[in-house]
């Protein structure tokens, strides 16, 4: 078989792509198997592939391959979010940048816009993860927007309005200036930054004293329609009642009391702007004061701001400190830390704003939410994540799903007048008319007389049904697809979207169909650099994954990344990482040349070949106990670990170079029959972590039809394996190691026959063919040790490597008395670990025992040494 010397994954990769693909090895359809099922997080429709992206998709594609190896109907289902922020970001600009703007063209004409961005740019990143291996059900892919995802999101929202569960009202919100939206309270990211604490002069009506206000933001002073005095502050009780003229406004504004104010804070007055800050705002609607709202939806002034108007908020800020100074009314400017909102989609600062907006009342969904995961009926992954999650859902707020833009699902609202209450929710235009004239007792209404609102729905909203809607079991709530593939099983996510996403999804599940929507949650680190910051592309220190796969491979990558990820954790991501992976890969191919280039002949089985078959069947079959166990509890990159030692370590440099027939020569039938089996059955336990190399060896060792692809051939199957082997093969391992370890030690080459005394109680113990054949030795049975011999001990038996005079040439006095000398101080550090009683009484039980077996290990290793020396 004519094999290249090299693996070429450029080659490799696309080609077996393309061949899962034609055979439709990744499509799922109900029948008569236990689905196994995972819904994919969908990624914005205009995003690109990052390194979050990579780490989550391949724990994903990991998972979906083990299951559909393991006999499971694996469906896997793709797709994008709509991403409404982001995306009309994106459109708006490009229409700004050709000098035409939304309003000009009107929404239907925007959507017309938007649907062109999404064609020409969206759904590259789905293609992008078909480079790293993704086996996704391509034919399910689907797309928030999708004409039945809409409609179920549509009829979501009216059954809950119906369950009163939905309500309109007019609220402080968070407002996005930049994305001019509210968003909700879960999308706010509050940032420590330096700013300053203004010290303003509110003159005092009818005296010349002023009343000092500190405030963070003195281009607020618009709004102000009271200051505001704790009623135990000594300081001010003769003023509460009385008027405070604001500065550069000149409105007389009320003094008044409330506990509320902090006394140690600032001066300890506060000033009440009812506009702009919900605690303001509960003062306001307490003691009925006026409410000014003076700020634009971009967060410039509006014409409340007077010679300020249509400037910027932070412009205005600067400019009116020196204004209030020139006027006297800066008693002073300090510097000051403060806490600030900014908008997790666009990063501004986010502006409080009293709007009328629509939300979801959370508390209630919240309970039975809470409930299966703290009972684990749904199980996170880690489990530390348990306590994040409850802090979440015992202080829920209810959710502002409304936003101001136009692409998303519309609310399906109309309204019939101008007050709060006076609109109609339906999933039609011709079934809200029918509720309004219901609602009026107005026969005459037409269509015309009803407007729809004009907000779409928060993207959330939407993706909160995911799980459900891809199989259509809001419209369609008994179909056939959603009573087989849901729940589904597992979700690989980030922790980031714990509460926005994973925890909505549960609410909506136990809700909407009274189950949960799936039963485990792998959440995924961070990818973070060397120097554990966030990667990410603005501060360029992410690298470009599709670069990467070019360089290294997918598997290569793959294993790179999973190497060093376990659940929860951060990745500390290194680029060499991925070499290893590369590496890896290269070792693995020049396994399967090694073996692909013997010739087997019906020749007797040497006895260490046999042995080497007998120990590595053993071996495969307790590191497969480890791996489907590692799966079982989601350490993943355990797996993957203990699969690479089984190859690197277990397999390539210890059973292939037992039974490696000298050169030249053929191997038995039987070992190389074994060895074949044994590659195979690696190349099943790898392809969920390295899908291509796989398959390109696995179609190589021999002709396959289609239905014998890797890809749904079966997961290896545990079967009993001896620990009594295996701990053979271990001291015959030690044996060899500490051979090798005393040639180097004397510079005596691997080629060099040498003699090995054995103690004769050790004859039958030993695995002698193997020792020889690895060692380079001849075995000598007998108890007696020669002068001129090199004496070592393995597991508490002395052996000796018979010497000649020039290889003898360092004193082995010296040698045992340095070994003496370092164990004696080894023993000390030992026991004084062990004399601390603190350490006694706090070191976890396994902790413990590890020092007390060093210590016994420690005493015996020096009772030998001190016979030995004759001391």
């Amino acid at each position: 078989m004519d094999i290249p010397n090299k693996y070429d994954p450029t080659i490799s990769e696309q080609k077996w792509y393309d061949y899962w693909m034609k055979n439709n090895f990744f499509h799922s359809e109900p029948d008569h198997r236990k689905a196994y099922t995972i819904v994919i997080p969908p990624p914005n429709v205009t995003g690109v592939l990052h390194m979050g992206h990579m780490l989550n998709n391949t724990i994903q594609d990991v998972l979906i391959r083990k299951a559909r190896m393991s006999g499971f109907n694996a469906c896997w289902v793709p797709g994008t979010d709509h991403a409404s922020i982001a995306t009309e970001a994106k459109v708006v600009n490009k229409l700004k940048e050709e000098g035409v703007s939304k309003y000009d063209i009107g929404r239907e004409k925007f959507l017309e816009h938007a649907w062109e961005w999404t064609h020409k740019y969206g759904g590259s990143i789905l293609e992008q993860l078909k480079k790293l291996g993704c086996s996704c059900d391509w034919d399910r892919t689907k797309f928030t927007m999708d004409d039945d995802l809409s409609e179920s999101v549509i009829k979501t929202f009216v059954n809950l309005y119906n369950k009163d569960l939905i309500y309109r009202g007019y609220r402080m919100i968070n407002w996005d200036p930049e994305a001019k939206t509210g968003i909700s309270d879960e999308e706010v990211i509050y940032q420590e930054k330096l700013g300053k604490l203004f010290y303003l002069k509110y003159k005092i009506v009818g005296q010349e004293n002023y009343l000092i206000v500190a405030t963070t933001r003195p281009e607020t002073i618009f709004g102000d329609t009271a200051v505001c005095v704790n009623p135990t502050d000594e300081r001010f009780l003769h003023l509460i009642g009385k008027e405070v003229i604001v500065p550069i406004v000149n409105r007389k504004i009320k003094i008044i009391a409330d506990e509320y104010v902090d006394i140690d804070f600032g001066t300890g007055c506060l000033k009440v702007t009812p506009a702009h800050d919900a605690n303001d705002k509960q003062l306001g609607e307490k003691y009925q004061l006026e409410i000014i709202d003076i700020f634009n939806d971009d967060a410039s002034l509006n014409e409340q701001g007077l010679h300020y108007a249509n400037k910027d908020r932070f412009r205005v800020r600067k400019e009116i400190e020196k204004e209030l100074l020139d006027l006297g009314l800066l008693e002073k400017v300090e510097n000051y830390t403060n806490k600030i909102g900014t908008s997790e989609r666009t990063g501004a600062v986010i502006e409080p704003k009293l709007s009328v907006q629509w939300f979801l009342k959370m508390k209630e969904m919240a309970k039975p939410a809470l409930e299966v995961v703290m009972n684990d009926k749904i199980k996170l992954y880690p489990s530390k994540f348990k306590n994040t999650y409850k802090h979440w859902m015992e202080n829920v707020y209810d959710w502002n799903i409304s936003r101001q833009l136009w692409w998303g699902q519309q609310i399906p609202a109309y309204f019939h007048g101008n007050g709060l209450g006076d609109f109609v929710v339906a999933e039609t235009e011709e079934e809200a008319l029918q509720l309004a004239k219901e609602k009026t007792q107005n026969q005459n209404l037409t269509a015309q007389d009803l407007s729809q609102d004009s907000d779409v729905l928060d993207t959330w909203f939407s993706s909160w049904l995911w799980p459900i809607s891809v199989f259509d079991g809001v419209r369609n709530p008994e179909n056939e697809e959603i009573n087989y593939y849901y729940p589904t099983q597992e979700l690989v996510t980030g922790p980031d979207i714990l509460f926005f996403w994973v925890a909505r999804m549960v609410m909506a599940g136990v809700e909407l169909r009274n189950e949960i929507p799936f039963e485990n949650v792998y959440l995924t680190g961070i990818v973070r650099d060397k120097q554990r910051r966030k990667m990410s592309k603005s501060l360029g220190n992410s690298p470009e994954p599709l670069d990467l796969i070019k360089q290294y491979g997918a598997d290569g990558v793959r294993v790179g990344l999973l190497l060093s990820s376990s659940a929860g954790n951060d990745l500390l991501f290194d680029e060499a990482l991925c070499l290893q992976g590369r590496n890896f890969a290269n070792k693995i191919w020049n396994v399967f040349r090694l073996i692909s280039g013997w010739i087997p002949k019906e020749i007797e089985q040497p006895k260490a070949s046999k042995q080497a078959v007998e120990w590595f069947d053993n071996q495969f079959n307790s590191a497969l106990n480890q791996i489907n166990d590692d799966f079982k509890k989601f350490r993943i990159s355990d797996a993957l670990l203990t699969i690479y030692k089984l190859v690197w370590d277990d397999f390539a440099a210890w059973y292939l170079e037992i039974i490696k027939p000298p050169f030249g020569e053929p191997i038995d039938q039987k070992t190389y029959d074994a060895s074949v089996l044994f590659l195979e059955n690696l190349m099943r336990l790898l392809h969920p972590f390295m899908p291509f190399l796989t398959e390109e060896i696995w179609q190589t060792l021999k002709d396959r039809k289609s239905d014998e692809a890797l890809v749904i051939s079966n997961f290896p199957t545990e079967n009993t394996f001896s620990t009594e082997i295996l701990y053979q093969f271990k001291e015959t391992q030690e044996l060899v190691t500490a051979i090798r370890n005393n040639r180097n030690s004397k510079n005596i080459l691997p080629k060099e026959l040498l003699k090995l005394l054995v103690p004769t109680s050790e004859e039958n113990k030993i695995q002698a063919e193997i020792i020889t054949k690895l060692g380079n030795i001849e075995l000598i049975f007998e108890n007696q040790k020669p002068e001129n011999s090199l004496i070592f001990m393995v597991n508490k038996t002395e052996f000796a490597l018979m010497l000649n005079q020039d290889q003898n040439s360092e004193n082995e006095t010296d040698k045992l008395q340095a070994d003496f000398l370092y164990l004696q101080g080894f023993l000390q550090s030992v026991q004084a670990k062990l004399s601390n009683e603190k350490f006694v009484n706090n070191a976890p039980q396994n902790v413990l025992e590890t020092e007390q077996k060093k210590q016994a290990d420690a005493l015996e290793k020096i009772n030998l040494l001190k016979k030995r020396l004759g001391i």
